[in-house]
This record gives structure tokens, C-alpha cells and sequence, in this order.
């Protein structure tokens, strides 16, 4: 793969030992700050799991959540380990895989207005391009492409898209990648099994995706995001970076051990990276307030036809990648313990993890950022803002163990 490389930035580096020293020495908690002037109220539960995430080694997590009360907002841990700032509801923050959804409703968008069709092969749009060791576009829809039922090799899987990733990072942390490369990069492999027959995660299927919004549009998959979904929307602190490798202010610090499991292993400053190699799968940057109300117009069915919006939610199972999971067209459905169903999306990308949440009528919505990779796990924040405990009993009616439905939660969280 042919990569263009920018002007490098030094790496930070930190020990283990000077990151809790940072944390320790910081404020754990920020007040939330709640639209009733109440504090914490029915949130409180939401609080203490976001406390205990610092606690067990995260570095800082934010998280807002909106209900028929309004908005709260709060904190735990830093923002930055050097000046021990706390995190604060205005920072921004990349959202890896939540992008998918973005670029979901933009194609449900051009199916409404006729100018695409979900079982419209990938071969249809983009003749050639996914062909080799196995592959045939002719035989894949986008559908398909959406729901991770594509059978398309995952190009974050290949090893050595992998060491550019971790080990290498650092080298390459300013690479540029053009969609056709991170395609031509799975194309190197042999599919993961027969288009529909099958469920496996592939970052290669949101490339393609946002390779036919640009067939089919003629604009870019960003403008077309800007133009349908952020700016209708007033999300006005949401961006699609590109190759740029900054990140808007206000923003804390991002940090990674780039994979390494040592206790010991060093904690890396990668604020500044090149997001290109997310792409339409995951490059964008956001907050989250942006994203509760995404989430809230997304579920309240504001961005879509009915029919699109039926399609959106309709599930396939996740097989025996995650049991239990059920996976729609960029979003994910579970029901918790307690009863209450949610529709979801992790994102991880270096020095971030996120999790976009809410109701299955977009009235209750729930966004949470890990300013780290290796420690942060919104599964109890997601237990603790819909259920009032991070440890729910089960409710009548809920098949699965509580136990069976938090591993398949935090599984499905897992997914980047």
C-alpha cells in the first residue's frame, strides 16, 4: 500500500507511574451540570459508574445524557495528565466507529429520493473495484455493505495494517490512505465466508459505502453528511477531518498504549493523528451533546422516511462473532436486564473510545468518551443511565441472564 506521509509531530510519551500520579493528584469529579439545577438526581447511579471507571485505571471519561428533565452533563478523571485539567462537556473528541451511521443515513437518504437501492450490487457503482482471492461485487449488496453481512475481508485485520496501527504508529501517524488503498488492502485477502451467509465485522463495508455516496451523489461522502445530517441538524461542533490530523478546540488529550499489554508499557500523547485510514468508517469528531442529538433525531425517525427508517432498525444476528447481538444499518440493538432496549454504537480510535446510545424513540440518549484505549468500558455506563444501576436485576420477560446480556453488551461495545 502507497501511503503519503506529512510532517511528523514528536510522540509524548508517559509511565504508568506518572499517569497515576496525575490522576491521583486531579479532581475526579466534575459537578454535573443539569438543565434542573438538581444535581445528579436520577444520574447519580451514572455518576459513580463514570467514578469507578477512573478508579480501575481510565484516565478520564465524559458523559452527557438527555431526558424528558434535559440535559446532564458530568466528569472523572483529566482531560490532560500534565496540567491535570478536568474534561469539560465542550471537548471534542474523535468517534471512530459511530461515523457509521452518519454515512448509513446519507445512502438511506439517496434510496428515499430513488437515485440508489439497498440490493444494488457493489459491482453496480463500482465495477471492479471489489474483485480478487475471492471477492465478487456483483454478488454483494449494499445492504450487505451495512449490516455486515457482506462477507468482505476487514482491512483493519490485515497484519500489516495492524503494525501501522500499534507497534508502528508512530511512524505512520500522519499517513495519508485513499479509500482505494484500504479496499485494495482487503482485496488481498479471501472473503470471511459467502456474501449473506454470515455476520462479521468489516470496517472495508463503511469505505465502500462512502465510495458509492460519492458515485451516486457526485460529492464527497463529508459534504454530503454536512449538507443532509449536521448542518439540518445544527451540529456545529461535528467535522469530518479528513487528512487533517488536528482537533478542534476545546479538546483534552488523547492517549494510547498502542496495544502494548504490559503493565508497565509506555502511555503515548496521540491527539494528533492522520484520521484517513477511518475514512467513512470512522474519521469523524464530535461532542457529546452533537451526538445525543443525532442519536435523538436518528431514533425519532427526523432524518428518514418511514420505509428507510424501518430498514435502519431491521437486525440481523451477529453470529458467532457476538452471540446474542443484533447489528441494523450502522446501529446495534439490546435489551438490557431491566427490560429497557437500546439502540447503540461503540467507536474506538487511538486515545478514544465512545459510545452513542438511546431509546428506541430517540427521547432518552446517552454519549460517553474515554480520552484512552486500553481501560475505559461503557457497558456499566450504559447499564447504570438506563437501568439505575450498574448491576441491574433481571426483569420479567428478558430471556437472557443479566450476566449473558452485559457480556454480549460489552462485546457489542467492543466493536471499533
Amino acid at each position: 500500500m502507497q501511503t503519503r506521509t506529512a510532517g511528523r509531530a514528536v510522540l509524548t510519551t508517559l509511565t504508568t507511574a506518572a499517569v497515576t500520579a496525575a490522576v491521583t493528584a486531579a479532581t475526579l469529579t466534575v459537578p454535573a451540570a443539569a438543565a434542573t439545577g438538581g444535581g445528579d438526581g436520577r444520574h447519580a447511579a451514572t455518576r459513580a459508574a463514570m467514578e469507578a471507571q477512573v478508579t480501575a485505571g481510565a484516565v478520564g471519561v465524559l458523559g452527557q445524557a438527555r431526558d424528558g428533565d434535559g440535559s446532564w452533563n458530568a466528569s472523572a478523571g483529566v482531560a490532560d495528565l500534565r496540567t491535570h485539567r478536568p474534561r469539560i462537556a465542550q471537548d471534542h473528541f474523535r468517534v471512530g466507529s459511530i461515523s457509521k451511521a452518519f454515512t448509513s443515513v446519507v445512502l438511506l437518504q439517496l434510496e428515499a429520493e430513488g437515485k440508489v437501492g439497498l440490493d444494488d450490487s457493489v459491482e453496480r457503482w463500482l465495477p471492479g473495484v471489489v474483485h480478487g482471492n475471492g471477492h465478487d461485487g456483483s454478488a454483494v449488496t449494499i445492504r450487505q455493505l451495512l449490516n455486515h453481512t457482506s462477507g468482505i475481508f476487514n482491512y483493519t485485520e490485515d497484519e500489516g495494517f495492524i503494525s501501522l496501527l500499534s507497534k508502528d504508529f508512530p511512524e505512520h501517524r500522519f499517513d495519508s490512505f485513499t479509500p482505494e488503498e484500504l479496499v485494495a488492502t482487503a482485496m488481498k485477502h479471501a472473503p470471511s465466508f459467502k456474501p449473506g451467509t454470515d455476520w462479521h465485522y468489516s470496517n472495508t463495508n463503511y469505505i465502500l459505502a462512502g465510495m458509492i455516496v460519492e458515485k451516486v451523489s457526485g460529492n464527497s461522502y463529508a459534504d454530503e453528511i454536512e449538507r443532509r445530517i449536521t448542518g439540518p441538524l445544527h451540529l456545529r461542533h461535528t467535522s469530518l477531518p479528513g487528512t487533517d490530523p488536528t482537533v478542534p478546540g476545546p479538546h483534552g488529550r488523547a492517549y494510547s498504549k498502542l496495544t502494548d499489554p504490559a503493565p508497565d508499557a509506555k502511555i503515548h500523547d496521540v491527539t494528533e493523528l492522520n484520521p484517513s485510514w477511518g475514512g467513512a468508517a470512522g474519521e469523524i469528531i464530535s461532542t457529546t451533546g452533537d451526538l445525543n442529538t443525532f442519536y435523538s433525531a436518528l431514533l425519532g425517525g427526523k432524518l428518514l422516511p418511514e420505509r428507510q427508517q424501518k430498514e435502519l432498525l431491521t437486525t440481523v444476528s451477529t453470529g458467532k462473532q457476538i452471540p446474542g447481538g443484533r447489528y441494523g444499518l450502522g446501529v446495534m440493538a439490546a435489551t438490557l436486564p431491566c427490560g429497557t432496549t437500546i439502540w447503540m454504537h461503540g467507536g474506538g480510535i487511538h486515545g478514544s473510545m465512545s459510545m452513542a446510545s438511546g431509546t428506541a424513540d430517540g427521547r432518552h440518549t446517552a454519549s460517553f468518551n474515554f480520552n484512552d484505549d486500553w481501560a475505559g468500558d461503557s457497558t456499566p455506563l450504559l447499564l447504570a443511565e438506563y437501568c439505575g444501576t450498574d448491576r441491574p436485576a433481571p426483569r420479567s420477560g428478558v430471556a437472557a441472564s443479566p450476566s449473558d446480556v452485559t457480556a454480549t453488551l460489552k462485546a457489542l461495545a467492543a466493536l471499533r
